[in-house]
C-alpha cells in the first residue's frame, strides 16, 4: 500500500491550550502533575485527528513543552553546567529555555534563534570540548508507551545526529565540534535501540541541513553516521525538508536506511533526478503537501506530480506533509467568520492530513475514489484564479513606475549624522526601547470589547490614549532618549499592519508557535496589497503632544510583514513584497511630515527570509535591501530611520545589512554575550548601532553591572559614538514591574558609562 503520514503535528492545541498551561505552571497556578496532564489531552487529541483523517502512522516526539531541540538536548543529556541539579526535571528544562522556572535558581537562559528559514525559533544547543552524551530523559519513551493505547502504528520523530550537532555551539570557536560525533552516535544508538525494544518498526530521523550546501567534513560525517546506526528490524526515515538536496542528492538517496523523505514543494525540482538514484529497495516519501502554507493543495496536480513516481516504485511511495505541521495553524473548522470564498482556499493541519490520506487513497483504490474531492478541488483552483478580489490594477502600475532615485536617501549617512545630531541632540550612549510595551490584561480586554461591540471605537480610542499616555509617563520617569508610544492599540506586530492594508485577511484561532508559549496569529496575503490610509500616524503624533522628548515611530518592515504571513502563491514573494513596501513608504512620508524625527522600522526576519543555499543569497538579498530602501527613502535627511533585528546569525550578512543605510540598527546580542559583534572586528560598520542588553524572553532583571560589563565589551567592536543602550527586543510580553525595573538598571548604566566617558566623548558625539 501507499502509505500516508505526516511529519509532526502542531503541539499548542487547537485552542492554545499549551500556552494557557504553561504561563499557569511558571505563574505557580498549577502543578506539574496538573501541566502533565495537560500534555496528554493535547497528544491525545492530536492522535485522534490523525486516526479520523486515516493515516497510517501516529507522529511521537512531536509534541514539546517548550521546543524540540530542547528536547533533543535534555534526551542526550546536554544540560550546560549553570543549570545542573542532582535530578534534572522539567523545571531545569524551563531554566534552560527561558533562566526561571518554579523551581531553581534563575540564570540566563540557553541561546535562541530560528528553525532554518522559518519563524520558530529554537534552544541553540551548548556543547562542551569533553561533552558527554547520556541518555537520561524519557520523555519519548514514554510518550511512545502511552500512544501504545491506540492501536496504531507508531514511528517516533527525532532530530538526526548531525543536524543536532551541526546547530550546536562550542565557547571555543577554534574546536572542532565533528570530533564530538563518536559519542554522540553511540547515545543515538542507545536510543534507537530503545526504540525498537519498544515494538518500533520505522523511526523519523530528521536531517534537514541535507538541504544545505554541506561541505566534504561534513558530509562524510552522515556517511559514517548512518553507517554507524544500524539497528536490527528497526527502519530509519532520513527525513529532509525546506528544499532541495541540491549537492547532497546521491548521498542522502544511497545512505543505508530504509527510506527517504524529501520536500516536493520547496524542492519538487528533485523528484527527476531523486527517483533514477533511490535503491530498489528503499522507500521514497514524497512531501506533497505544503506544510508551511495555508492553501489548500491542488489534488489534481499533486497526482500529476505523483503518479509517475508512482508508476516506477508502486507501493515504495509514501504520501506526507513536505515539513512539519507545526507551522500550520490547527484547524480551520474553528474559523467562523472567515470570509467563505477565502476560507474555501483554505487547509490548516487537520485538513492537510486529510488531504495527505485522500492522496493516498487514489493509489490505494483508484482514481475514481476521490473524485468528488477532486471535483472540489478543481472548482476551488478555478475560483480563486478568476476572483476579483486579488488584482489590483492601480498597484501593478506602480510598481511598474518604481524608479532608482525612490531607494536613496538625499545624503550618505555621514552628512546625514552631522544633520541628525544638530536635529536631534542625543547624549552619547543614548537609551530607547525597542516599541512595545507590556500588554497587560486590561489592554487585551479594550481590544475583545471593541470586536464584541462592548465599546465603540470613540471610547476605544480615548482608552487606548490613556495607555499611550501611560506608556509615556512611565519612560519620562525612568528619563529614556527616545521614547515610544507603546504599541497598545497593536495585536501583533504583523497583524496589526495586516488588518489594515488591502490584500489581507485574518484568522481567530489561525495561531502558530513561534517558540515556548509565544503563538503567533499570521495574516494571509491572498491579493495585491496597498495602503488605503494612514495606519499609525493618529497615534504617534498625539504621543508625540504629551512629551518635548523624541517619540519614535514605529513601523513593521516589508520582508518581516512577507516572512510573518501566509503568502500568496500565485506571484513571485518579491513582487508582494514590493507591494508592501510601498504601501508602508506612504505611512513614512506621513509620519515624517506630522513632525515624527525618528522612525523605526523593524525587520526582524530580514534574516529568516534568507535562501537556505547560498547560490540564492544575492538575488534575495538585493530584494530585500530594494524593499526596505523603498520604505525609508521618501522623507528629509533629519529624519532618523531605525531597525531592528532579533534571534538570527547576521554575521554572514552584515554587509547587506549595512546596505539597509538605516541611520540606526538595534540587535539582540544579550544571550549571545555579545557573540553577534564579532563580525565588527573585520567589518567597519559604517551607521549606528544599539547591541540588545536585556534579555526580554527571560523574566531575570539585568544588574547595571552585568549592563555596562555587555557595553563595554561592544566598545571593543563598535565606537562608542556610534553605540545606543536598548533591550534585545519589544516588551510587550513582560510586566510592567520587571520592564521597569530592567530600565531603570539599563538608563543607569547608560550614565555610568557616560561618566566614565566623560566631556571627551560627549564632544565627539556633538
Amino acid at each position: 500500500m501507499t502509505i500516508a503520514h505526516h511529519l509532526g503535528f502542531p503541539r499548542i492545541g487547537a485552542n492554545r491550550q499549551l500556552k494557557w498551561a504553561l504561563e499557569r505552571y511558571w505563574q505557580g497556578q498549577i502543578t506539574q502533575a496538573e501541566l502533565y496532564e495537560q500534555g496528554m489531552q493535547i497528544r491525545t487529541e492530536n492522535y485522534t485527528q490523525q486516526i479520523k483523517a486515516g493515516l497510517d502512522f501516529l507522529s511521537v516526539g512531536d509534541f514539546s513543552w517548550y521546543d524540540h531541540v530542547l528536547d533533543m538536548s535534555f534526551l542526550l543529556g546536554v544540560i550546560p553546567e549553570r543549570f545542573q541539579s542532582p535530578s534534572p526535571d522539567i523545571d531545569t528544562y524551563f531554566r534552560m529555555a527561558r533562566g526561571r522556572a518554579p523551581q531553581g535558581e534563575d540564570t540566563f537562559a540557553s541561546e535562541m534563534t530560528k528553525w532554518f528559514d522559518t519563524n520558530y525559533h529554537y534552544i541553540v544547543p551548548e556543547l562542551s570540548e569533553q561533552q558527554l552524551f547520556t541518555m537520561t530523559h524519557h520523555k519519548l519513551f514514554d510518550e511512545i508507551k502511552e500512544a501504545k493505547s491506540f492501536n496504531k502504528k507508531i514511528k517516533p520523530c527525532i532530530i538526526g545526529p548531525v543536524t543536532y550537532l551541526y546547530l550546536s555551539k562550542v565557547k571555543n570557536p577554534n574546536f572542532n565540534k565533528l570530533s564530538l560525533l563518536k559519542k554522540l552516535q553511540e547515545t543515538y544508538l542507545e536510543i534507537l535501540t530503545k526504540c525498537r525494544e519498544e515494538g518500533i518498526e520505522w523511526v523519523q530521523i530528521e536531517e534537514p541541513i541535507l538541504v544545505l550546501e554541506l561541505d566534504p567534513a561534513w558530509q562524510k560525517a552522515i556517511k559514517e553516521t548512518y553507517d554507524f546506526l544500524q539497528v536490527k528490524d528497526l527502519k530509519l526515515l532520513l527525513t529532509t525538508y525546506f528544499g532541495s538536496l541540491g549537492q547532497n542528492i546521491k548521498l542522502a538517496s544511497t545512505l543505508p536506511t530504509a527510506g527517504l523523505h524529501i520536500d516536493a514543494i520547496r524542492g519538487q525540482d528533485q523528484l527527476s533526478e531523486i527517483i533514477n538514484l533511490i535503491p530498489q529497495n528503499k522507500i521514497l516519501s514524497v512531501g506533497i503537501v505544503d506544510g508551511r502554507n495555508i492553501w489548500r493543495t491542488d489534488l489534481r496536480k499533486a497526482l500529476a506530480i505523483l503518479k509517475p513516481l508512482h508508476a516506477k516504485i508502486g507501493e515504495r511511495l509514501w504520501i506526507g506533509s513536505s515539513c512539519s505541521l507545526l507551522h500550520s495553524p490547527v484547524d480551520l473548522n474553528n474559523e467562523t467568520v472567515l470570509e467563505a470564498d477565502i476560507k474555501n482556499w483554505l487547509a490548516f493541519a487537520v485538513q492537510k492530513l486529510h488531504e495527505i490520506a485522500t492522496l493516498a487513497k487514489a493509489f490505494n483504490e483508484e482514481e475514481a475514489s476521490i473524485a468528488t474531492e477532486l471535483t472540489a478541488s478543481d472548482a476551488i483552483v478555478v475560483a480563486k484564479s478568476e476572483s476579483t478580489r486579488i488584482h489590483h490594477p492601480l498597484v501593478k502600475k506602480r510598481l511598474k513606475d518604481i524608479t532608482s532615485d525612490m531607494t536613496q536617501r538625499k545624503n550618505p549617512y555621514s552628512l546625514r549624522k552631522i544633520i541628525q545630531n544638530s536635529a536631534l541632540n542625543l547624549p552619547i550612549f543614548p537609551t530607547t526601547t525597542i516599541g512595545s510595551f507590556p500588554q497587560t490584561q486590561a489592554i487585551r480586554s479594550l481590544r475583545k470589547d471593541l470586536k464584541s461591540g462592548k465599546i465603540d471605537e470613540e471610547n476605544y480610542e480615548y482608552e487606548i490614549k490613556k495607555q499611550i499616555a501611560y506608556a509615556i509617563q512611565q519612560q519620562l520617569e525612568l528619563d529614556l532618549d527616545v521614547l515610544v508610544h507603546g504599541e497598545a492599540e497593536r495585536n501583533d506586530m504583523v497583524e496589526y499592519f495586516g488588518e489594515q492594508l488591502a490584500g489581507f485577511a485574518f484568522t481567530q484561532n489561525g495561531w502558530v508557535q513561534s517558540y515556548g508559549s509565544r503563538c503567533v496569529k499570521p495574516p494571509i496575503i491572498y491579493g495585491d496589497v496597498f495602503r488605503e490610509k494612514p495606519m499609525t500616524v493618529k497615534w504617534i503624533t498625539y504621543a508625540q503632544t504629551l512629551t518635548t522628548k523624541l517619540v519614535k515611530g514605529m513601523l513593521t518592515g516589508p520582508m518581516t510583514i512577507l516572512c510573518w504571513s501566509f503568502v500568496r502563491d500565485d506571484q513571485p514573494r518579491e513582487v508582494t513584497a514590493k507591494q508592501i513596501a510601498l504601501a508602508l513608504r506612504d505611512e513614512v512620508i506621513d509620519l515624517a511630515k506630522n513632525g515624527i524625527k525618528v522612525i523605526q522600522i523593524d525587520e526582524p526576519a530580514f534574516r529568516e527570509g534568507l535562501p537556505l543555499k547560498k547560490i540564492y543569497w544575492q538575488d534575495y538579498l538585493q530584494e530585500a535591501v530594494l524593499a526596505f530602501r523603498l520604505t525609508s527613502s521618501g522623507i528629509p535627511d533629519h529624519v532618523q530611520i531605525h531597525t531592528h533585528m532579533c534571534y538570527s546569525e547576521f554575521n554572514d550578512i552584515i554587509e547587506a545589512i549595512a546596505n539597509l543605510d538605516a541611520d540606526v540598527i538595534t540587535i539582540e546580542t544579550s544571550r549571545s554575550q555579545m557573540e553577534l559583534l564579532k563580525a565588527f572586528e573585520t567589518f567597519h560598520y559604517p551607521n549606528d548601532i544599539g547591541p540588545g542588553v536585556y534579555d526580554i524572553h527571560s523574566p531575570c532583571i539585568p544588574t547595571v553591572d552585568e549592563i555596562v560589563a555587555l557595553i563595554e565589551k561592544a566598545t571593543q567592536f563598535i565606537p562608542i559614538t556610534q553605540l545606543w543602550i536598548n533591550p534585545d527586543c519589544g516588551l510587550k510580553t513582560r510586566e510592567w514591574r520587571e520592564t521597569r525595573l530592567a530600565l531603570q538598571n539599563m538608563v543607569n548604566a547608560a550614565k555610568m558609562l557616560r561618566e566614565k566617558q566623560g566631556v571627551i566623548a560627549t564632544e565627539k558625539v556633538r
